[in-house]
């Protein structure tokens, strides 16, 4: 057995699906700053997609949909991914946050706590926090 045989085709999509989220926020405002694209290349390895389908993500992320994770603390670490892409470039602009918000409902948050998970997410990563921190102290 391979290594490649451990993964299931639904394990890629959810990962191809998130990386092409945070893809779409580095494009929502038009550029994507050297930050960003250290941050996306640094996930492409964490979430092992293969260089080549990362280009292909890169050119048309739409192409790709979330799929919200099951558990609570794979929502939050893909929360945790997504809010560093938005403040990658240590600016936070209303695009990229209107992006995450539509983002956290993917994920599987209430709606009417998008805009508190969205600014709690944001000021944790402001903090500084690893994922491993972020996720021990998110609580709404």
């Amino acid at each position: 057995m391979s290594i490649e045989d451990l993964y299931t085709p639904s394990f890629k999509n959810r990962n191809r699906g998130h990386f092409a989220s945070i893809v779409k926020i580095a494009l929502a405002d038009g550029i994507i700053t050297k930050e960003e694209k250290a941050f996306i290349d640094r996930l492409a390895i964490y979430l092992e997609i293969e260089p080549e389908m990362a280009d292909k993500i890169m050119k048309s992320p739409e192409d790709y949909k979330i799929s919200p994770p099951s558990d609570e603390k794979s929502r939050l670490e893909r929360l945790y991914d997504i809010g560093r892409m938005v403040y990658a470039d240590y600016i936070a602009d209303d695009e990229e946050k209107m992006l995450m918000k539509r983002m956290v409902i993917g994920l599987g948050f209430e709606i009417e706590s998008v805009e508190t998970v969205v600014n709690h997410a944001l000021d944790l990563i402001e903090e500084g926090l690893d994922q491993d921190d972020f996720v021990e102290r998110f609580n709404i």
